[in-house]
């Protein structure tokens, strides 16, 4: 084996190396501490805790009680969508996020656009976006419109 065949496989394309670094490296974002990208348990925890609490209100206001109405499930998805434009649009973070003490952020301008909001906001009720992430971790939703959830 010739020294061109080892260092190409040393330097392999998606290896883990100092080509990648770190979670949020290409975006500028620090390593750890404020500003750093947030790690895919909080994620999920605020989304749960998101998703709980409007849950309880649409089980209380829209399924009058019945877990199984179908006005809960819709009523759900509803104000989870309205929690997330009213709230990241104005202020950042969602219940959930602020919970767990992460936040969004744009990563390609000083603030969040509203449009960049909605757009996001749509593509996350979509389920699948969310679900298809880049290396730093970034879901189809905040890559498509240039934002990312880091630590607060």
């Amino acid at each position: 084996m010739d020294d061109k065949t080892t260092a190409s496989r040393t330097q392999a394309p998606g290896a883990a190396g100092e080509e990648f670094g770190y979670r949020g490296k290409r975006l500028g974002l620090p390593e750890d501490g404020p500003n750093s990208m947030a790690s895919t348990q909080r994620r999920l925890v605020a989304l749960v805790i998101d998703w709980g609490i409007c849950y309880l209100i649409a089980l209380s206001f829209m399924g009058g009680g019945d877990i199984n109405a179908a006005g809960t499930s819709w009523g759900t998805l509803v104000l989870f969508a309205a929690e997330n434009l009213l709230l990241v649009s104005t202020i950042g973070w969602t219940f959930g996020k602020r919970i767990m003490g992460i936040r969004v952020v744009s990563v390609t301008r000083a603030t969040l656009s509203p449009l960049a909001v909605v757009v996001r906001t749509l593509l996350l009720c979509l389920v699948i976006p969310p679900a298809i992430y880049d290396r730093d971790g970034r879901g189809f939703h905040d890559k498509s419109v240039g934002t990312a959830v880091v630590r607060a």
